[in-house]
């Protein structure tokens, strides 16, 4: 009856048989209410706006219908449009105002807008589909419906200092033809590969970023191959609310929504968190020569840093810089991040280029960020993983200072250079490598060792086998004439450049992988593995592979027989760091026994025990963990002990005695093959002589005593 009709959900206006009202202000973007929906966009300089209506896939529009002035409430448009066929359509905004570049406006209404609160977009269904570069409208604004059955599930909220985590492109993952997976390259086909994931030990994925993107963005020939170069990282969000749709199997049926909450679903029921690699630093609309995709066109001056001429600042490196301490951007900001973790139960978020989220509107460091606060705080997101990479490109490096409010933590960059140099075989790093295995106290003194997310390699630079087979970089197929990406890699060839049939180096590589992996394992903090260095991926050099969409960036399955040593002991090391709980601390070390055991919850030691030798030209370090200590003495474990040696000559340690009947048994010894360089937990073999070990050149030997 009419009667049971709220009288708000009457139309009052008509426009060619489209019937509308005043709409609500919030939330903004498009949602449903009952016979309508109701469309919500701010703009603080916009003089008019007109929202603009499309039929799924139609080159034009159905209806355009200007915002009555009535229907503006203070700096936002709103409208309730009735019986609009939800399923097919696709939406859009025309702002017209002031196009003054010098004074921060460039509105033009010949432009379609994307709304910045779209929870879908359509234009890139299919990866690499070829556009309609004809199109009045390409990035259209869509609904999705909450009809998704998540049953029980929720957050696993597991403790980041048990966190294993492992960085992964959605669409490198499984493209490859060796992956053998129906539907590769989608959120679909990772689903899949979850008992790989399971097999390897970790439980955390960190999806580099899935918001909607353009991989055809700056798009150009491969001057070397003749291939397309595109845009793969997907480091250039279009829209932050949007999964994209090209990383579906379903995109094209527009279900991508589903299949992504379909993934965080069945990896939350074989225990492993979905973080997200989020970009907030900066828009896919590049500087004042890019494309007007939304922002640029519906609040210029409220959505990005200028100059004061009118130009993009670019602490991005990449033409433009979201003004994220204005209060509108921020508070997109938290509705996006509300919106990722109760609507898809998101556990965390790694934000790309922190330290821009720290600026002010001019650009200049704020010494209580609110974001970043806000973040901090919000009850929401209270559970949340949050991790800063903590530096931008416009020369802002924070680790160690971030504000981080009790909460947050970073991408340890000091962390990933000090193993490297160690592992090279560079002098004066004993003192570094101490402060990387106990989880950095000298930076971290108040927030604990879990404030640093470990990493030896990541997408941006060598993988960790190139980063044992090349000296330099090899951006040659990058198409910028081997200028781009960082020349720091800190890496060693171990004789020759490149791919070699020499066994004695290849032998040499893959124990420094297996060194490499052992010490992230066993430091203090949270550990994070690249996707694909537990089977030796290469990049054949190249430190900054963003463009390429080929085996360049798609994992090699092969590479599970050709290497089968490596993943062998990734596996195993991962265990290890989960078996034992000594490694796995909240708080720093005291360097004292404070529950009575007779020994250090820390203890250094060199090639004597107790002696370590933290002198300019010490190539070696041994460190104990007492298990009587393990989390703050509130658990009892084995006691670790371990030496690094990355001299080229082996040489004796001599061991801790250990208390009470207690032996070492040997956990670790990268210097051995394969079946001898690392056992299961349970079945490590008790050492003949407990007086000392012989460490062999360039290796790593982890004990356990009990």
């Amino acid at each position: 009856m009419a009667t049971d009709i709220r009288i708000d959900y009457y139309p009052t206006h008509e426009q060619q048989g489209i019937k509308f009202r005043r709409g609500h202000v919030l939330p903004f973007g498009a949602t449903m209410v009952p016979n309508g929906i109701n469309f919500s966009i701010y703009s603080s300089e916009a003089i008019d706006c007109t929202l603009v209506l499309f039929e799924r896939g139609e080159a034009q529009p159905f209806a355009e219908i200007r915002f009555p002035e009535e229907f503006r409430t203070g700096n936002v448009y709103s409208m309730i449009v009735f019986d609009l066929d939800y399923e097919r359509l696709e939406y859009g905004y025309r702002m017209d105002g002031p196009f003054k570049p010098e004074e921060g406006h460039r509105f033009d209404k010949s432009i379609i807008l994307s709304d910045p609160y779209a929870k879908a977009i359509g234009g890139r269904d299919s990866w690499l589909a070829t556009p309609n570069w004809d199109n009045i409208y390409p990035y259209r604004s869509r609904l999705v419906f909450e009809d998704f059955d998540w049953e029980t599930d929720h957050p696993l909220e597991t403790p980041i200092e048990d966190l294993v985590i492992y960085e992964m492109h959605v669409r490198g993952f499984t493209q490859h033809p060796s992956s053998k997976v129906k539907n590769p390259g989608t959120f679909a086909a990772i689903r899949s590969k979850i008992a790989y994931l399971k097999e390897l030990g970790i439980n955390c994925v960190e999806l580099m970023p899935i918001y909607e993107f353009d991989e055809w963005e700056n798009s150009k020939e491969n001057p070397v191959t003749g291939g397309l170069i595109v845009n793969f990282w997907g480091y250039s969000t279009v829209n932050f609310f949007s999964p994209k749709a090209g990383y579906a199997a379903t995109g094209k049926f527009g279900m991508q929504v589903d299949e992504l909450k379909t993934l965080v679903k069945e990896l939350h029921k074989n225990g492993i968190e979905v973080m997200l690699d989020v970009v907030f630093n900066h828009t896919a609309e590049g500087d004042h020569r890019g494309h007007t995709i939304s922002f640029r066109g519906i609040d210029n001056k409220t959505y990005y840093m200028l100059t004061p001429e009118g130009y993009y600042f670019n602490f991005s490196g990449t033409g433009n810089t979201l003004n994220c301490n204005n209060p509108v951007v921020r508070n997109m900001v938290l509705d996006c991040l509300r919106y990722w973790a109760a609507d898809y139960h998101i556990d965390g978020f790694r934000f790309d280029l922190a330290a821009i989220l720290g600026r002010d509107q001019n650009g200049a460091p704020l010494s209580n960020p609110p974001l970043l606060e806000s973040l901090a705080y919000d009850p929401i997101l209270a559970k949340c993983k949050l991790v800063a990479e903590a530096w931008d490109a416009g020369g802002l490096y924070q680790v160690g200072s971030f504000p981080a409010y009790g909460r947050w933590a970073e991408w340890n960059g000091k962390y990933r250079d000090s193993i490297r140099k160690f592992l090279k075989g560079d002098e004066g790093l004993i003192g570094e490598l101490a402060q990387c295995i106990q989880g950095w106290p000298d930076l971290y003194h108040y927030r604990g060792p879990t404030a640093s997310i470990n990493f030896i390699s990541c997408h941006d630079g060598f993988t960790l086998y190139d980063l044992f087979a090349y000296n330099e970089k090899h951006n040659e197929a990058n198409g910028e004439n081997n200028n781009d990406g960082g020349n720091d890699n800190h890496s060693w060839n171990c004789g020759v450049e490149g791919e070699t049939d020499d066994a004695f180096i290849n032998q040499l590589r893959h124990k420094q992988i297996k060194n490499a992996l052992s010490i992230l394992m066993v430091s203090q903090g949270v550990p994070m593995i690249l996707s694909g260095d537990e089977v030796g991926v290469t990049k054949s050099g190249n430190n900054n592979t963003y463009c390429h969409d080929n085996e360049l960036n798609w994992m090699d399955w092969g590479l599970l027989e050709k290497n089968a040593d490596i993943y062998y002991f990734a596996q195993r090391i991962t265990r290890f760091r989960r078996a034992h709980p000594v490694l796995r601390s909240r708080t720093h070390f005291q360097h004292r026994d404070y529950v009575g055991s007779g020994y250090p919850d820390i203890s250094f030691h060199g090639t004597q025990a107790w002696h370590a030798d933290f002198s300019a030209s010490s190539r070696c370090l041994a460190f104990m963990l007492d298990g009587a200590h393990a989390k703050s003495g509130t658990i009892e474990d084995d006691s670790v002990y371990v030496a690094m040696n990355s001299y080229w000559d082996a040489l004796y340690y001599e061991l801790p005695i250990l208390p009470n009947g207690r032996s070492w048994y040997l956990a670790v010894n990268t210097d051995m093959p394969t079946g001898q360089d690392i056992y299961d937990i349970g079945k490590e073999p008790k050492l003949d002589d407990q007086g000392r070990f012989l460490v062999g050149g360039r290796a790593t030997v982890i004990l356990i005593g009990k």
